[in-house]
Parts: C-alpha cells; sequence; structure tokens
C-alpha cells in the first residue's frame, strides 16, 4: 500500500453517500494503523482488530452495514478461516483479502465463496478505497431490500386465509365473479376482500397490488384450499 492519500476523492458526493463500518482485521500493528488513517482521511469510519478472534467477539457480524478488510495469513485464526465461519453464521458482509504471500489458488477460493477481491500487497491506496465504498454500497442495498422484504411479509401476514385465497386468484387473472364460483361466496363478498386486501398490502392501484403479490411470491396459478 503507497502512502499517497486520495482523501480528495470523496470530498464531493463521495463522502456523503459513504455509511457503514469497515472492519479491518490484520495482526500487523503497522498495516491496521496505515489502513485506518488511509480510510479515514478518505471518509470512513473504520475499526480495527488484531486477530479475527477478537473480531468475532465483537457484534459486528450482526451491524446492518459495513465491510470487512482481510488479513489472509494470521496467528491463531486465519483469515481464510475467518471467512469460513463468517458464512457459517449466515453473514453477508462483503470481503476484501489483503495479503503479501498470496497465490492464485487462494484468490480463487476466497472469491468462490464469496469474496469482493483478493489484493496483493503492495496494493494501490485508490483500488483499496474504489473497493471499500463498492462494498458499503452493496451492503447498504442489500439492507434496503432485507428491509423491505420484512416490511412486505408484515403486510402479507395481515391477510387472512380467505384473502390469501382471493388474491392468489386476483393474480392469476381471474375475475370477480370467477373467484366468488371458485370460493363458494358472493360477488359482494369477493369485493369487500379486494378492498381489504388494498388496503392491508397499502396497494394505491391495481397494477401496484399486482407488483406487490409477485414481490411476495403468491403464485400466478389460482389454488384450492
Amino acid at each position: 500500500m503507497n502512502t499517497n492519500t486520495i482523501a480528495d476523492h470523496g470530498s464531493s458526493e463521495g463522502l456523503a453517500a459513504l455509511s457503514g463500518m469497515v472492519h479491518v482485521v490484520d495482526d500487523d500493528e503497522a498495516v491496521r494503523d496505515s489502513m485506518r488513517w488511509l480510510l479515514e482521511a478518505n471518509g470512513f469510519e473504520v475499526r480495527c482488530f488484531e486477530s479475527a478472534e477478537a473480531f468475532l467477539a465483537t457484534n459486528a457480524l450482526r451491524e446492518p452495514v459495513g465491510c470487512l478488510v482481510l488479513d489472509v495469513r494470521m496467528p491463531g485464526l486465519s483469515g481464510l478461516a475467518l471467512q469460513d465461519e463468517m458464512l457459517r453464521r449466515g453473514s453477508t458482509m462483503p470481503v476484501i483479502f489483503v495479503t503479501g504471500h498470496g497465490d492464485v489458488p487462494i484468490a480463487v477460493d476466497t472469491m468462490k465463496k464469496g469474496a469482493a477481491d483478493f489484493l496483493q500487497k503492495p496494493f494501490s491506496d485508490e483500488r483499496l478505497c474504489a473497493l471499500v465504498r463498492e462494498c458499503l454500497a452493496r451492503a447498504a442495498d442489500s439492507h434496503r431490500l432485507a428491509l423491505g422484504a420484512k416490511e412486505l411479509e408484515e403486510r402479507m401476514g395481515r391477510l387472512t386465509g380467505r384473502e390469501r385465497q382471493v388474491l392468489e386468484r386476483v393474480v392469476a387473472g381471474r375475475l370477480n365473479k370467477q373467484i366468488a364460483d371458485d370460493l363458494g361466496i358472493s360477488i359482494k363478498t369477493v369485493e369487500a376482500h379486494r378492498s381489504n386486501i388494498m388496503e392491508k398490502l397499502h396497494a394505491g392501484s391495481m397494477a401496484e397490488l399486482m407488483r406487490i403479490a409477485v414481490r411476495a411470491r403468491v403464485g400466478v396459478a389460482a389454488a384450492d384450499h
């Protein structure tokens, strides 16, 4: 890693968009200090750890948005072993590996397991900061999607069993009369259910209701229950 900062690169719209924590795990104190200085100079919030064990002892993996800059070879739990443990715990935190001893097989293996990139020391400051920025943006997008999915699940959970049956048939393109015949209820009851569905799912139009239903993976073919 060279010593030239690129703080001016993030001084405009870049800095405003930065969010989330950058975790640096490296057993070399000088490397940790250098990375902290570089990343903080470019507008990132940074937390450093001297070992994989110290990192795992925190709640970092439960933070909604963050990324990990990880040394491959360390005493105790290696960077590769930490990646495996993160996968075992279901973590989706993006990982950028850095090493002075990297080779192609190791790089390929880490990338297959989902690593964002693999940097060989000495690496470019610009490249590291660009990767960190990309990883935080990816993590933020994933978090927003997760929140949206959770909210959608909560809305769907408000529907009664009958309303779900009606919704499935609406998505399948069935008319009110057909839905009424399918379920053995009156057309007026179907209309009431549709109104309740629109309200519970916060759908302002039929087009929006269809989009919500597809996102919720409601079957496109009517099913008898």
